[in-house]
């Protein structure tokens, strides 16, 4: 069942910027409306029809923040909204305009929620493309296990994860973060991450999956775990709305080249699909 709900949430965020139902993602598995729809909120704590719509408010916030180009009209009938529809629905969700909130998010430095009462200031757009590479990755064969919850709680999560696979960890494996949300946007206790770990494409493990290849944006973060936070916000803040590129994918990932748990430091790359 847990596999279900997974592939399900992986077809509601590929398919959410159409006009999908319920009942669309109830048959596209083949079951009822009713029945699905009760499995989804006793696996999730949510209905099929909220998950949608909360996701379309907060992966549209997302698009909002990140691409300065695209006005916020287009942006709400990119997720199935009409001008005036779009608004209000992102007022109540958000509390706050559309425009506000477009507003609001053209900052240079902001609280960090996992440091409390820590001011984070970015760094300059000139910085961040300075330490970018574009390349080209190779599709990623993954063990994974996908989370909703509370952003704070990934690192008992990793243990565990890391726990109940170690007979697959060896000298050359990659930890990955597929995640999803913004933690500035998304509600607090419901954002999505996939817990990845790579492995042979010959594992016979039932949660297997494919982290797609392609042009990616990769920024090398070296540093302390607390400040994470700050460069993935920087690039995504300051760098992607500036440049030239588009996420082709509404998720990014870090790759975790070396933790160093003793003294909470971590290397990784930030790798954004692009086009």
């Amino acid at each position: 069942m847990k596999k279900l709900i997974n592939d399900c949430i992986d077809y509601i965020i590929r398919h959410l910027d159409e006009n999908i139902t319920a009942k669309d993602i109830a048959n596209e598995f083949n079951y009822s409306e009713f029945y699905f729809n009760r499995v989804f909120k006793s696996e999730t704590g949510e209905s099929l029809y909220a998950f949608i719509k909360r996701l379309k408010m907060e992966q549209s916030a997302i698009d909002i923040k990140i691409k300065n180009n695209k006005s916020i009209t287009d942006i709400g009938l990119d997720y199935g909204y009409s001008s005036s529809n779009y608004s209000s629905a992102f007022r109540k969700h958000h509390d706050v305009s559309p425009a506000k909130f477009r507003k609001s998010a053209n900052k240079i430095s902001v609280l960090n929620p996992f440091a409390p009462n820590k001011l984070d200031s970015f760094e300059s757009f000139d910085h961040y493309a300075s330490k970018i590479q574009i390349r080209i990755l190779e599709d990623i064969t993954v063990i994974y296990e996908k989370t909703i919850g509370n952003y704070y709680e990934l690192k008992e999560k990793w243990f565990r994860f890391m726990e109940t696979y170690k007979e697959f960890i060896k000298t050359n494996t990659l930890m990955i973060e597929r995640f999803y949300d913004d933690p500035l946007v998304s509600s607090s206790n419901c954002c999505i991450c996939d817990l990845c770990m790579t492995v042979n494409k010959d594992c016979q493990l039932e949660n297997i999956t494919a982290i797609k290849g392609g042009k990616f944006a990769v920024y090398r973060f070296e540093g302390k775990i607390e400040d994470i936070f700050c460069a993935v916000q920087g690039v995504f803040s300051i760098w992607l709305p500036q440049s030239k590129y588009e996420m082709t994918e509404k998720y990014g990932l870090n790759i975790y080249h070396n933790i160093d748990n003793a003294n909470s430091e971590v290397v990784m790359d930030l790798c954004i699909p692009i086009k």
